[in-house]
């Protein structure tokens, strides 16, 4: 039984401004974000990890290898993973999502509630089948080097990415993907598998409960 933590990176400039970050978009995290940080490890210093992987976006890899300095375990790996990194939002990355419902009414519909419908190819983004084609692998790895019941990991990643990951792992089409609703900056998501990856319960979703304050709109996507 393998279980693994997804964890979405802490809240960014970009994030409080309310603009799309991507993958190529890397605005630094706030300075707040690293208390929040420190506050998901305390949570979290109980349970014995196995591993950290973490998407190689600044953002994330900050979040990580201060995720990993909070907890216990002197010997902790982290691993970078570029699968792990964020849509490619194209034309998108850095604009507020008010001038990007403006500039691209459809494409901002679709990515928030139409998953099934959203074509990127006029921001020269990425869809969500090229997303879970190179995301899943990710995970089948993680899983495969992490077999034992006892294994615990964190995957530090994005709001969007993991939002259409771990509901696909759970069974959801691309119609259904957004169904639970977004997911929280340092928020914590948690699966498992008992049969090696070959199918996934949903143990906790967007579990904020550790931080001080309430996440307000700007935190969740």
């Amino acid at each position: 039984m393998t279980k693994l933590l997804f964890v979405r990176h802490g809240k960014t400039e970009w994030n409080l401004e309310g603009r799309y970050q991507g993958s190529q978009g890397d605005s630094p995290l706030l300075p707040a974000s690293y208390d929040e940080i420190h506050q998901l490890a305390a949570a979290l210093r109980d349970i014995h990890f196995s591993h950290v992987y973490a998407s190689p976006l600044k953002r994330a890899r900050d979040t990580a290898m201060t995720l990993r300095q909070g907890l216990p375990q002197a010997d902790l790996a982290v691993t970078i993973l570029s699968r792990l990194r964020e849509f490619n939002l194209g034309k998108m990355e850095g604009m507020k999502f008010t001038d990007v419902e403006a500039q691209y009414p459809t494409e901002f519909a679709n990515f928030r509630n139409h998953p099934d419908q959203y074509d990127p190819t006029a921001i020269n983004g990425e869809s969500f089948p090229q997303l879970l084609k190179r995301m899943l692998p990710a995970i089948d790895q993680i899983v495969a080097a992490n077999p034992r019941r006892e294994d615990n990991v964190i995957i530090v990643s994005h709001g969007a990415a993991l939002n259409a990951l771990v509901n696909t792992l759970l069974g959801a089409s691309l119609a259904t993907l957004r169904d639970r609703g977004g997911l929280s900056n340092t928020s914590t998501t948690i699966l498992e598998t008992r049969d090696r990856g070959k199918s996934y319960k949903l143990l906790l979703w967007n579990d904020t409960s550790y931080l001080s304050r309430r996440p307000d709109p700007t935190d969740t996507i």
